[in-house]
């Protein structure tokens, strides 16, 4: 996962985005939301979830599991909304 923020910000900087570092932090908030409602995002099988963030060109999905038994969410991946897939695990 830190490597995926690492991958969008560089994406972010290389085209001289604006508010490169604001996007990155807008995706760390939306972890956050995680802590509350961590069943928040939409199911997508093998007890995975997705969190969608943004949306258009400033959207990324955060791939997720919930763990109940110990309460807590494992970030897995993050990608841009137009990305067609996430980094090979």
């Amino acid at each position: 996962m830190i490597d995926d923020l690492a991958r969008i910000l560089e994406h972010l900087e290389l085209h001289e985005s604006e508010g490169a570092e604001d996007r990155t932090d807008q995706i760390i908030s939306a972890f956050d939301v995680l802590a509350d409602n961590p069943l928040i995002g939409r199911p997508v099988g093998d007890d995975k979830r997705e969190l969608l963030i943004g949306r258009g060109s400033h959207g990324y999905v955060a791939l997720y599991r919930y763990i109940s038994l110990i309460d807590t969410a494992l970030i897995l991946a993050v990608r841009a909304q137009r990305e067609a897939g996430y980094a090979d695990r």
